[in-house]
């Protein structure tokens, strides 16, 4: 019996990993989609944060780490719908955490 419910955590567990990383990776998927209809497709997504509940919810905020040239960006993300389990997955900007400028040149 406790081998079983060791089992069942494990599978558990494995299922949770992968919708997570699947999750993390539709989100910077469909930002990075989202940016290139706005015709910023020089912007860059280089990281997207998220709760560890955030692939259980279908209402949550994301934070997105965004780059273009010498800018780099902090936004923070309301996520509405779900990659995996809803039709459509809305994207709205929820605040700016963070800018960051680099002036002058290199040389």
């Amino acid at each position: 019996m406790v081998r079983f419910i060791f089992t069942l955590a494990a599978l558990a567990g494995l299922a949770y990993g992968g919708l997570y990383v699947y999750y993390g990776m539709e989100i910077k998927h469909a930002l990075g989609q989202r940016l290139d209809d706005l015709g910023l497709s020089a912007v860059e997504v280089r990281r997207v944060d998220f709760a560890s509940r955030a692939p259980l919810a279908s209402d949550t905020h994301v934070t997105a780490e965004l780059t273009y040239g010498g800018a780099e960006a902090s936004l923070d993300i309301r996520v509405i719908g779900h990659p995996l389990f809803s039709e459509e997955t809305r994207l709205e900007l929820y605040s700016l955490q963070a800018l960051r400028l680099t002036l002058g040149t290199g040389g």
